[in-house]
């Protein structure tokens, strides 16, 4: 079974990123999501970038997970960047 999981944009060059979540980097396609952001929270499905999502669904998403017993880390970071980092 493969779940899309959200995960935080940190970096882009052209149509790859790199995406973070509780410390796991992992490269992603951005091809289906061209216009996304560093700081942004994204599905990630099979290696691509296939949805943006706020903050606040991101949260409630992967709370789901660990309530369904997923092996996520405990001290994800949800933190916003500001405003300077999504240059």
């Amino acid at each position: 079974m493969c779940l899309a999981v959200p995960m935080k944009l940190i970096k882009r060059e052209g149509l790859k990123g790199v995406v973070e979540l509780g410390g796991v980097e992992r490269e992603v396609s951005l091809m289906m999501m061209p216009d996304a952001r560093e700081g942004e929270y994204l599905i990630v499905h099979a290696g691509f970038a296939i949805q943006r999502l706020d903050e606040e669904e991101a949260r409630r998403t992967l709370e789901l997970f660990k309530q369904m017993g997923e092996d996520l880390p405990e001290d994800l970071d949800f933190s916003t960047p500001s405003d300077d980092d999504n240059t």
